[in-house]
């Protein structure tokens, strides 16, 4: 894929050169000139009226296509699969329906709980590594026998988790193979046209959501955060095929020893498992004033969430920071005391199944999403909501 200027067409109005959200255009003698800063994202094309810009498209790749499948890394922790991993399964089951191909897992584990139960959430197939070696996560060992198993059985799409596994082992993954790899997507579709995978992903800083698509290469790849898609309803009875596969040839040691896992032991409740999460913002003003918020949490049973103005103020660790750059969640309420709603917290937690939003700003971003809005000093709102909620329950 490239980009050229038409010498015969531009005109060196400089419309190309203003609208370059890189700096990557400059007019020189009348005539546009495209630098090294270029990422081809065809703002300069769309500007430009005189049809001067030309971005050409990739050519095909070199002989048939025969990948076929969408496959899930079906990631697990301590012999337990992980929720991303159905939710995962839902979407890649709608995907693979609409390939009219077959959806498959891929796990590795020792004595792994719920391998078997794949099925009932959308799996044709499971390939199972059940070994000692692989039972707790090994870089080098995963990806070894991952990238051997797909170009055995070329798949045309592979999803995985965006988890702190998902991250370290799948651009690997995706490097090794020679195929691209969209990271941190909100969404996935089959494109009518093309029966590619359409890739959306939030990008510049949130403000705006690019859809990415692999044309060449296989498998097309993609990261998902959790809680982004929702977890189907499983169909109980539906059974998978379990293929279990070895270690065979493979290495069963990794260059990285895992000395322990060290729990993260400041959250009472995880945001990302919470059913409720009570999170406050910049408007709390200062690190002490956070006590109301974790009052309301403690008698609702909730958990502490924060946007990231509140974390990088100090006030709040990072582990309580929902958004782009924090966690996903998708409670049942979600309570933003405080929060503005920049788009990159939205983004985080805007597929909550209720959201309430108290605040003083009645032109704050936060109420374009909420379900419920209070207009208010939440310093007196959330104190009078938290006894309230006291004098009901009897406490």
């Amino acid at each position: 894929m490239g980009i050229r200027i038409d010498r015969d067409k531009c005109t060196g109005c400089g419309t190309c050169e203003s609208a370059c959200p890189f700096g990557a255009i400059k007019v020189v003698d009348n005539l546009a000139r495209i630098g090294e800063g270029c990422n081809l994202c065809g703002a300069c094309r769309d500007a430009c009226s005189f049809g001067a810009i030309i971005i050409d498209a990739p050519k095909a790749a070199a002989g048939p296509d025969d990948s076929r499948g969408v496959w899930v890394f079906a990631e697990q922790r301590d012999g337990r699969i992980k929720g991303v991993v159905y939710e995962l399964l839902n979407k890649g089951r709608e995907l693979a329906d609409a390939l009219h191909t077959e959806l498959s897992a891929v796990c590795f584990g020792h004595s792994v709980q719920g391998v078997e139960e794949l099925g009932e959430h959308g799996a044709d197939r499971v390939f199972y590594f059940d070994d000692p070696a692989v039972e707790q996560f090994q870089d080098d060992i995963y990806t070894a026998c991952l990238v051997d198993l797909v170009r055995e059985k070329r798949p045309r799409i592979l999803l995985a988790g965006a988890t702190a596994m998902g991250r370290a082992f799948i651009p690997r993954i995706a490097a090794i193979l020679e195929t691209g790899l969209t990271a941190d997507c909100t969404g996935l579709d089959i494109d009518a046209e093309t029966g590619l995978l359409r890739q959306t992903r939030p990008t510049f800083g949130g403000n705006i959501m690019a859809t990415i698509l692999c044309r060449e290469r296989r498998p097309q790849m993609a990261t998902v955060r959790p809680h982004v898609f929702k977890k189907g309803a499983p169909r109980a009875g539906r059974k998978a095929e379990i293929i279990r596969m070895g270690l065979d040839g493979k290495p069963k040691s990794s260059r990285v020893k895992i000395l322990e896992f060290i729990e993260d032991v400041t959250e009472r409740i995880k945001i990302e498992e919470a059913d409720i999460i009570v999170s406050g913002g910049r408007g709390l003003g200062k690190a002490e004033n956070f006590k109301i918020i974790r009052d309301l949490a403690e008698v609702l049973g909730a958990a502490v969430g924060a946007s990231r103005a509140a974390v990088d103020e100090g006030w709040i660790p990072y582990s309580h920071q929902v958004g782009q750059t924090g966690k996903t969640v998708c409670p049942k309420l979600y309570i933003a005391c405080g929060i503005s709603g920049a788009v990159q917290h939205l983004a985080g937690m805007q597929t909550s199944e209720c959201i309430v939003a108290i605040n003083e700003d009645p032109n704050a971003p936060i109420f374009s999403v909420a379900t419920y809005g209070i207009v208010g000093d939440l310093f007196e709102i959330v104190p009078m909501l938290t006894q309230r909620i006291k004098e009901l329950r009897g406490l």
